[in-house]
């Protein structure tokens, strides 16, 4: 089992496959990765050499910005928005959907499990 960015990665799956496991790469990130490395798509993580990890995970760091960085990035603009109290701000403190999105029906991942509201029956 390899370990890049801080993140175990399954060793059965393509490595394309396994390097979405990392927050910040998608597949798309993924197959530039390989690509530039000279990685094989059918190749199995257990079937890399310790070199090519390592070449994966100098790339990863050196180009880009993944796990508790980005996560930290993320944070801290939606925080930004917050203390600037813009419309998209009060939104996050309100725990309401952000953009643009209807909130008489739906949004319940954003607003949570429906509450009972006492004296309302229509």
């Amino acid at each position: 089992m390899a370990r890049i960015a801080g993140v175990n990665i399954p060793a059965q799956k393509r490595v394309e496959i396994a390097l979405t496991y990392i927050h910040g790469i998608g597949s798309f990130k993924a197959k530039e990765i390989c690509a530039k490395l000279e990685i094989p798509a059918e190749r199995r993580v257990n079937q890399l050499t310790d070199d090519e990890i390592l070449k994966i995970r100098e790339t990863i760091d050196a180009d880009y910005q993944v796990e508790g960085d980005l996560r930290r990035s993320v944070a801290m603009n939606i925080k930004r928005l917050m203390d600037m109290a813009c419309y998209r701000g009060l939104r996050h403190r309100k725990g309401l959907p952000v953009r643009g999105q209807r909130t008489h029906t739906n949004a319940r991942t954003r607003k949570g499990p429906a509450k009972p509201i006492a004296g309302k029956k229509k």
